[in-house]
């Protein structure tokens, strides 16, 4: 029945729109983030959307349509439109109609439904991928095409659960080092399991809730040869450590395959660059770390895979596939290619449920608006739009509410983050402080990176190099000056650098300072949807209005 008190009202175009103010929107938003995305957050409504992809992923994670319905129906105020419980019904039977099994050394794709056969056979992309077993109800596979079956399955609207099962690989012995000062935290516990259970996909975890740890406890369960594959070879050694101290793996059993070296271990941590990187117009390294007999592929920031590694990742479909992210957004719009070739969300926990339980710390996030000076706006006005952008992004005027920023938060650690290389040299001559970017020597980096752990360097000045994979736990406070075009998940991982949680108990402070009335203030409202969905209060404060916080 509805509830005329209800903080959501379900719409026939198959949105949801959310009253931010009623006294339920935090308990709705958070149980209808599970199976609807989040598409406008304006102050006082926001605007989701039940797509395929969603409820997909939704039903993966173990939620019927049954649920999804009586979630709408306990927050909406008004009774939900028959079309939209129709689309939910339908939509959610679709996944698993289809299944890929195993029969004897080959695998097949079979279904109940005679109809949905018939439709499978008929396209002639499919036709391609398998081959005619003489039953009605399932056709057999072709040894290569797993990956491409699903991929196209997806596409058409009848995704395959696929349990066809997994290769093990070379066997390797891996058990957590658990002591009394760490364990694995009920949220990590439940990620592994759950991941196991469903065979391959993915893990959704905010930075500094420890992704890491989840891989090493998924390894531990598999006990094989595993490819680790990260954004950078920063990253890379914060794998290597991670592992070597939490796990019973030795020095010579942990290698890195990079652009400066090519060590192949039972576990080896290969970088994105180096398998997307071409020799004579071949993947040569893609086809190296192939011939390997690896059980389990862990993708670090899969929101982040570039589209070759997409093509290595459908050849892989007899290994276990981990994808770990903070976000599944995808700028490029592939997300159906993650849940097709890697697997569906498996486990997603609320960054503010992590908060509450103390697990990463509460994060303040505000814009601060600063204005073009008129010489400026005309300049703005008559350059093309990436150019527009440039200049809404690196304005003199961002260098002064950076400097009040600082002088608010004087004596907390700081990343001052952004985009373009001359402002963040400029900013960091006028704050007297060093600059971190992609061309900084790797041991450069690491020196800055441990001094500014330390202490000894309280501000840093940071390209979007230190977006992913960089352990910062004492940073409290992050301004970020110019970014990439309203990416929602770039913002995940800038906020992510703030929310390990401190000694202290202290908040994080996130700021961006936009410019308005330009293109600056219009990517930032793109951003602020991922803070409102996570949950976040987002406060718009003018410069002069930075005293009063």
């Amino acid at each position: 029945m509805p509830n005329s008190s209800g903080p959501i009202i379900v719409q026939s175009d198959k949105t949801v729109l959310l009253e931010t103010g009623n006294a339920l929107a935090g308990e709705a938003r958070h149980e209808l983030s599970v199976f609807a995305e989040l598409e406008r957050a304006p102050e006082h409504m926001h605007t989701y959307r039940l797509t395929r992809l969603g409820l997909w992923n939704a039903r993966a994670a173990g939620h019927s349509s049954e649920w999804m319905l009586e979630i709408l129906e306990k927050y909406s105020k008004f009774p939900i439109p028959p079309i939209v419980s129709d689309y939910i019904t339908e939509t959610v039977e679709r996944y698993g109609k289809l299944q890929i099994v195993p029969a004897g050394d080959a695998i097949e794709l079979t279904s109940t439904d005679e109809a949905v056969m018939l439709q499978i056979r008929k396209n002639k992309k499919i036709a391609e991928l398998i081959e005619d077993s003489g039953d009605k109800h399932k056709v057999k596979v072709l040894p290569w095409a797993r990956g491409s079956l699903k991929q196209e399955l997806t596409k058409l609207g009848w995704p395959a659960d696929d349990l066809a099962g997994y290769a093990p690989g070379d066997p390797l012995d891996v058990e957590l080092e658990k002591t009394k000062d760490w364990s694995l935290r009920h949220y990590q516990v439940d990620a592994i399991d759950r991941f196991w259970d469903g065979g391959s996909g993915v893990v959704v975890l905010p930075c500094g809730a420890g992704k890491t740890l989840v891989g090493a406890g998924v390894m531990a369960k598999a006990d094989t040869h595993t490819l680790i594959l990260v954004t950078n070879s920063v990253a890379a050694a914060g794998w290597r450590r991670e592992l070597l101290m939490r796990t019973n793996l030795t020095e010579d059993e942990v290698g890195e395959y990079s652009g400066t070296v090519k060590d192949l271990k039972p576990v080896t941590i290969a970088t994105y660059q180096i398998l997307t990187a071409k020799t004579k117009g071949e993947y040569k390294h893609l086809e190296i770390l192939n011939s390997k007999n690896f059980g389990l592929v862990i993708y670090d920031e899969v929101h982040l895979l570039p589209a070759p590694v997409f093509k290595l990742t459908a050849d892989l479909q007899a290994k276990r596939r981990l994808g770990l992210t903070a976000t599944l957004i995808r700028e490029d719009g592939r997300e159906t290619d993650v849940f097709s070739l890697i697997g569906p969300k498996r486990f997603d926990a609320p960054w503010k449920d992590l908060e509450a339980e103390g697990f990463i710390a509460p994060a303040l996030c505000k814009e601060v608006r600063v204005s073009l000076t008129d010489d400026e706006r005309l300049e703005y006005a008559a350059a093309e739009d990436r150019e527009r952008h440039r200049l809404a992004g690196t304005t003199p005027a961002k260098i002064e509410a950076v400097r009040s920023i600082l002088k608010l938060h004087e004596g907390e650690p700081t990343l001052v983050i952004g985009q373009y290389l001359d402002q963040l040299d400029q900013i960091a001559e006028e704050i007297n402080a060093p600059v971190l970017t992609g061309k900084t020597p790797v041991e450069e980096r690491k020196v800055l990176f441990d001094d500014f752990r330390a202490g000894s360097i309280p501000v840093l000045v940071v390209s979007k190099v230190a977006n992913f994979s960089v352990d910062l736990p004492d940073a409290t406070v992050a301004i970020q000056i110019s970014g990439t075009f309203g990416s929602r998940q770039e913002e995940a991982q800038r906020l992510g650098r703030l929310l390990r949680p401190k000694a202290d108990g202290r908040s994080a402070h996130f700021y961006s300072v936009v410019t308005r009335e330009t293109s600056d203030q219009e990517f930032a409202a793109n951003r602020q949807r991922f803070l409102a969905e996570q949950g976040y209060p987002y406060e718009i404060l003018d410069l002069d209005e930075l005293a009063n916080v």
